[in-house]
């Protein structure tokens, strides 16, 4: 039997996420994203489907250049209206009771003190299911709507996210005591004073002096996603991250980025296995191929080529023209997202890829069709490339997730490429087997790092910036 797979859902509370423009067919209900019920009814569907995670993407800002025109993201609902995932999330941790939570915050749109305190409260709220996917973003759009006169350059977000993690860590993890709290209601005593201690930051961004306002949450750090695909990423992901989402185009691509991730943990002091890989894929099936060519051309029928174009960001010009499709994406400053690009030069060894390419990447990126076993032998072969999990993206909601359920989990299940039963506890209990940040991870270190059972003055607690 295989080892299961993880499995989340690939959401965002906006009408078109990644496959644009099929907000459009008669059967789709992203076009509802403001109404709960819609969340909570595919919450519950997904929690039928035994998914790890309903994973929420976000964005702060609009994509293109700066200054430039937004008459195509908006005409397409291209991310823009969209709504803050975290309020969402606290609705569904009342509404779920075994499926992780995780969703997307970038460095610039939040203080590292009040985001600290607001995955508390939610990791308090769902009981431990809360994860965080770790951004630097990618738009210079966002940066101007957060004061920044440009998005700083792109290794130097980086640098801003690991003190910006320095930060969230000794407030989760060194605040506060494990036996801080005492709800002694003889002695008229919530807690002690002198197991909870203000932190003292100081950096080159942040000045924090705490202490964390909430008592230590089911998992004190959430389970912490990452999403570079950069040389500069994956460093990042190597000392930081406990789950990526990747999407390299082919098996191949994948594994060879896996290996390379794996080898750049372990020389930064922690194991292979404590990180795990998720792969973007959406999925067509069939019992035929005549019914899977079918499902193809009903998606392609609904496909917007202009909102798969201007998700890309590059070539689009700030009076809203394009530059040529053959030009070589090399010719093309990119300050934003650069991961993708590094996966179709892999992908195109033998030349340097080119706008049309990236297109058709974006349009084609990460399609898995078939029979269920057709799909599940695919699916094996993303395995043996080296990924744990699987980022299920949409066609359509809730439909999308309906069909896996009916259609495809089985077959999995059989296979042993999926789970048949929830793991108790929290989520990362459920995907590592602990609750807490392992003693290798550099959160860990700011464990008793405060107070007067601190360690001995010769103790480093430094900065986590490499």
């Amino acid at each position: 039997m295989s080892t299961p797979l993880l499995f989340n859902a690939f959401l965002m509370n906006t009408p078109s996420h990644i496959h644009h423009g099929q907000w459009r067919h008669p059967e789709a209900r992203q076009h509802e994203f403001n109404n709960l019920d819609l969340w909570i009814e595919l919450a519950r569907t997904l929690e039928e489907g035994l998914f790890d995670a309903m994973f929420f993407a976000d964005v702060t800002g609009l994509y293109g250049p700066a200054g430039g025109q937004y008459a195509d993201n908006v005409t397409e609902g291209l991310q823009i209206p969209s709504n803050d995932p975290a309020i969402l999330l606290g609705a569904l941790a009342g509404a779920t009771r075994d499926i992780g939570l995780a969703y997307t915050s970038n460095v610039m749109q939040n203080h590292p003190f009040n985001f600290a305190r607001q995955i508390s409260t939610l990791d308090h709220l769902s009981r431990g299911r809360v994860a965080w996917n770790i951004v630097t973003s990618t738009q210079e759009n966002a940066a101007r709507n957060f004061g920044l006169p440009g998005l700083p350059e792109h290794d130097a977000r980086y640098d801003w996210a690991d003190e910006y993690l320095e930060v969230a860590y000794k407030l989760w993890e060194g605040s506060w005591d494990d036996d801080a709290v005492l709800v002694d209601k003889a002695g008229g005593r919530y807690a002690d004073p002198s197991r909870i201690h203000k932190i003292h930051h100081v950096g080159p961004r942040y000045s924090v002096e705490g202490p964390h306002l909430p008592a230590p949450s089911p998992q004190r750090t959430p389970l912490l996603f990452q999403a570079g695909g950069s040389a500069r990423g994956i460093r990042f992901a190597a000392q930081h991250a406990e789950a990526v989402f990747i999407g390299p185009p082919t098996p191949d691509v994948a594994r060879q980025h896996t290996e390379d991730a794996r080898a750049a943990v372990v020389a930064a002091g922690r194991g292979p296995e404590d990180i795990k890989f998720f792969q973007g894929l959406s999925f067509i099936v069939g019992s035929t191929q005549a019914e899977v060519d079918r499902q193809r051309e009903d998606h392609d029928r609904y496909a917007s080529v202009t909102g798969y174009l201007t998700h890309s960001s590059l070539g689009i010009l700030p009076d809203g023209s394009r530059l040529p499709e053959d030009t070589e994406l090399r010719d093309i400053p990119n300050n934003g997202g650069q991961g993708f690009v590094d996966w179709l030069r892999r992908a195109h060894p033998d030349r340097e890829p080119t706008l049309a390419d990236l297109a058709r990447g974006r349009i084609q990126r990460g399609i898995v069709a078939g029979t269920p076993d057709q799909i599940a032998d695919q699916l094996g072969e993303w395995q043996g490339a080296g990924i744990d999990g699987v980022n299920v993206m949409n066609w359509r909601l809730p439909g999308s997730y309906l069909e896996f359920n009916e259609r495809i989990l089985p077959t999995l299940q059989r296979r042993g490429l999926a789970q048949t039963e929830y793991r108790p506890g929290t989520l990362r209990q459920k995907i590592f087997g602990r609750d807490r940040l392992p003693e290798n991870h550099p959160g860990a270190r700011y464990r008793g790092a405060f107070g007067e059972r601190a360690a001995p003055a010769g103790r480093q607690i430094g900065s986590t910036a490499r």
